[in-house]
């Protein structure tokens, strides 16, 4: 079961007007065990949020017994005074002014927003902000027109006040809200939990294809899972689903990190989780972190300014490995062959970076990656160096990225210091899912680094160990649910 409807007095839902169960909040709140052993998400359309009132019990239970409810109790009180959301006003207030020219023709002292849609598509972006302040399934904002349109109120509306029209544009809003995607047909195995996963249909080198996804989904289902994407437009909507995969690349200053926040926040399992992100999207922190636990790493270099390179040219020698410390995809990182070529680079890079990361240069054939979930191995694989070129991604050449080939190895195949090196470096991180790359040299394995957001592809990382990649990845979350 999927969506549950509280509704209260005066509140008439017909169950035929709509594929969710329809019960009233008096119904659930006298029958604790009425959905045991689901996670139903909880639609709260009480006559009343007051506090202690119907609808206020109704959300403050639903959260008790692991349902997730709109709107919750944290937003009801939130909303009870306006002392208490004035930090929402400015934003809200920015988006509003955004639009105004587009909704000129449609301001009114009082806009209805259901499930963040308002009156038309022109509020679009300003119904997506406000139901990312406040989920809630109705909300009443009071504005004041002037040079500056203010907004004066934001409140919960109850429906049972809504006239037929209005209603007949709240039950569209709802099922359009509770819509569905990458349902698989198929499948006969009832869905118990819903998991979003973050994806950018137009990203050039994303770190799951949308048709290794939707493999994925075709295994999940049989696990009673659904497997739904979302893109960033989809942040207000993050609660209704039961666990977050981003499959986008990750970043502390773009929507990804927001996210992450957002799902961490909303206690759900969420990969790749905030801290996950900062501690891997840094470079300099993660030798740091290495080093410390005493994780074999190549002979590197932090370089704050030009009075650093000469040292790094004496410890490291040329050619060396020059890094921006927050960067993703063989992005920011270039071989200086030259004491002339390293002093132009860093010269560069430093008006954009306080500090560069110098490595020593490890010629190899490939980089070893290994795909480590909960402090477990998940899989190992060999990426090739592109042709003629010393990364496994060529960048340099202008137009699309070139890439290297791989090979799979099963983990029982792939070498024990490699595996026992990778696990051993992901569990510095935490919990979640990591790349660790790596390379082997004469003098044992070492790190290169721990990716955060690393690729899932159905056919390459999952090449040896097959379908239980998938498997081992939805139990993660499903174990993390059930706790």
């Amino acid at each position: 079961m999927s969506w549950v409807i509280l509704t209260g007095r005066s509140i008439d839902i017909d169950q035929a007007s709509t594929p969710h169960k329809v019960i009233t909040n008096r119904d659930y709140l006298t029958h604790p065990n009425l959905f045991r052993g689901q996670r139903p998400k909880i639609i709260n359309l009480s006559t009343s949020y007051g506090y202690q009132s119907r609808g206020y019990y109704a959300s403050l239970l639903a959260s008790s017994r692991g349902h997730r409810v709109i709107p919750s109790v944290e937003t009801m009180i939130d909303l009870s005074e306006p002392k208490l959301y004035e930090n929402a006003i400015p934003d809200l207030e920015q988006a509003l002014n955004t639009i105004r020219k587009a909704i000129a023709e449609e301001l009114a002292p009082k806009v209805r927003f259901y499930f963040g849609m308002g009156p038309s598509k022109n509020w679009d972006r300003f119904g997506r902000l406000l139901f990312d302040w406040f989920r809630a399934p109705a909300l009443e904002v009071t504005i004041e027109e002037g040079e500056w349109i203010r907004v004066r109120r934001v409140a919960l509306a109850p429906v049972n006040r809504l006239d037929a029209g209005e209603k007949k544009r709240f039950m569209s809003c709802m099922e359009a809200y509770t819509a569905r995607e990458w349902r698989d047909s198929r499948s006969k195995t009832p869905a118990r939990y819903t998991f979003a996963t973050l994806i950018d249909p137009k990203e050039e080198l994303p770190p799951s294809s949308i048709s290794s996804l939707k493999h994925w989904s075709r295994v999940a289902s049989k696990m009673g899972v659904e497997i739904e994407p979302i893109t960033r437009k989809d942040l207000a909507r993050l609660a209704n689903y039961d666990a977050l995969f981003i499959r986008e690349t990750t970043s502390i200053s773009n929507h990804t990190y927001r996210f992450a926040r957002r799902a961490q926040q909303e206690n759900m399992p969420v990969i790749d989780d905030p801290l996950s992100m900062i501690r891997c999207t840094n470079k300099v922190y993660l030798h740091e972190l290495m080093t410390l636990n005493g994780i074999p790493v190549p002979p590197t270099v932090v370089i704050a300014g030009p009075g650093d390179l000469e040292h790094a040219a004496e410890t490291l020698g040329f050619p060396m490995v020059l890094k921006i410390p927050d960067s993703a995809f063989s992005r920011g990182v270039k071989k200086a062959n030259d004491p002339a070529e390293l002093k132009r680079l860093a010269a560069r890079w430093l008006e954009d970076s306080d500090l560069l990361l110098a490595q020593k240069y490890m010629p190899t054939d490939f980089d070893w990656r290994v795909g480590v979930l909960g402090g477990q191995p998940l899989f190992a694989v060999q990426y090739l160096m592109a042709k003629k070129h010393w990364q496994i991604v060529n960048h340099d050449r202008g137009g699309k990225p070139i890439e290297g080939g791989f090979a799979s190895f099963s983990l029982a195949d792939a070498p024990p210091e490699v595996i026992d090196t990778a696990v051993r470096a992901a569990r510095c991180i935490g919990d979640g899912l990591y790349g660790v790359d790596l390379k082997e040299t004469g003098d044992g394995v070492v790190v290169i680094e721990v990716n955060d957001n690393p690729n899932l592809e159905h056919g390459v990382e999952d090449s040896a160990e097959k379908d239980t990649v998938w498997i081992k990845l939805t139990q993660w979350f499903i174990d993390r649910l059930e706790r």
